[in-house]
């Protein structure tokens, strides 16, 4: 039987072919996989530059606040699909005028906003800058939580809320770290109004300024607000970017005894951890309600900020639990989300 005999050259045309795919093909490979070892190609990310954000104001550093892509993500559009699906079906039935969503997971900074031009009236959630600044003031005067403050007249308030919990007590004594608590888990407005005496306003102002944020009227009823743009106060505390690492996990704890389980809280399961707070706004007139929170799913930590607008404000937390809980399945399915 006669034999073929290969040519030298093409054995080493061969090997060298082996060895180039071997050296390019490789590395593309692995730049396209991600943490759990599943290939996977992130269009939105590879084509998308970043927004980076750092604080002002030092001699030496440039502390980074936050660092993200400038463009949704394309991974999220499932979700932002289905949720303005939900949105438009509720729309239909009367119970919103108008809705926004802002979603973003913290694993890899993947983010997606509904209606993101809207503004709302944040009523309560102002209370989260609110404790942050009082976080800020201790850092320049130590001990100013443990201060003592005698809760000795009524104060009135122009806004009747319509979800009430606890509150203070007159003729008691709080610190501020108290009032702080009663302010954020309980959303107590009489809480509210005595640290509102005792709030530096310069420094509630930069909390808003250093996030990129104009800065609030004090003396004005209200700051309209969109989702994306609430939700940079959840991420300074959860990437203690702002505050110290001690502070920033005791303030997102407080959030976590938050009592308000109406809207995002009964969207998801009873042993998901969520740091949230809640705000109304518009009152009788057109009536709002909005939440932030903090949601530490097992398959990826995200914020979800739910924003409403209707006539009838008892409708509302309904629409925030069936996105929220729309959101939470779909970021548990990794045929949807692949993170």
């Amino acid at each position: 039987m006669l034999k073929k005999t290969v040519p030298l050259y093409v054995v080493i045309l061969l090997l060298f072919t082996t060895i180039a795919l071997t050296y390019f093909a490789v590395p593309f490979i692995n730049s396209q996989t991600d943490e759990t070892g599943s290939a996977s190609v992130n269009v939105s990310q590879n084509s998308c530059s970043y927004n980076i954000s750092r604080l002002d104001g030092y001699k030496f550093i440039h502390p980074l606040m936050f660092a993200e892509p400038a463009c949704e993500s394309n991974t999220l559009s499932n979700i932002k699909s289905e949720v303005e699906s939900l949105i438009s079906s509720y729309k239909t039935k009367g119970d919103i005028t108008s809705a926004s969503v802002y979603l973003r997971e913290f694993h890899h900074g993947e983010w997606m906003s509904i209606a993101e031009a809207e503004k709302y009236s944040p009523g309560s959630l102002l209370k989260v800058p609110e404790l942050i600044t009082f976080f800020k003031m201790n850092e320049t005067n130590p001990g100013l939580l443990e201060r003592k403050v005698v809760f000795d007249k009524p104060l009135s308030s122009t806004k009747t809320a319509t979800y009430l919990s606890k509150s203070i007590q007159l003729g008691n004594t709080y610190t501020i770290r108290q009032l702080l608590f009663y302010m954020v888990a309980y959303s107590d407005n009489n809480a509210t109004l005595l640290l509102n005496k005792l709030i530096d306003v310069a420094t509630f102002k930069k909390v808003f300024t250093d996030v990129g944020l104009p800065a609030p009227d004090w003396s004005a009823n209200d700051y309209p607000i969109s989702a994306k743009d609430y939700s940079l106060f959840m991420k300074l505390l959860y990437n203690a970017s702002y505050l110290s690492i001690k502070d920033s996990e005791f303030c997102t704890e407080l959030l976590s005894d938050s009592d308000f389980k109406n809207g995002l809280v009964a969207g998801i399961p009873s042993d998901c951890k969520i740091a949230h707070k809640f705000g109304e706004g518009g009152y009788t007139t057109a009536p709002q309600l909005s939440e932030s929170g903090i949601i530490y799913s097992n398959s990826a930590p995200y914020i979800l900020t739910v924003m409403t607008k209707g006539t009838d404000v008892k409708k509302l937390p309904e629409v925030i639990s069936s996105i929220s809980k729309m959101v939470y399945k779909k970021m548990q399915d990794p045929s949807t989300v692949k993170l």
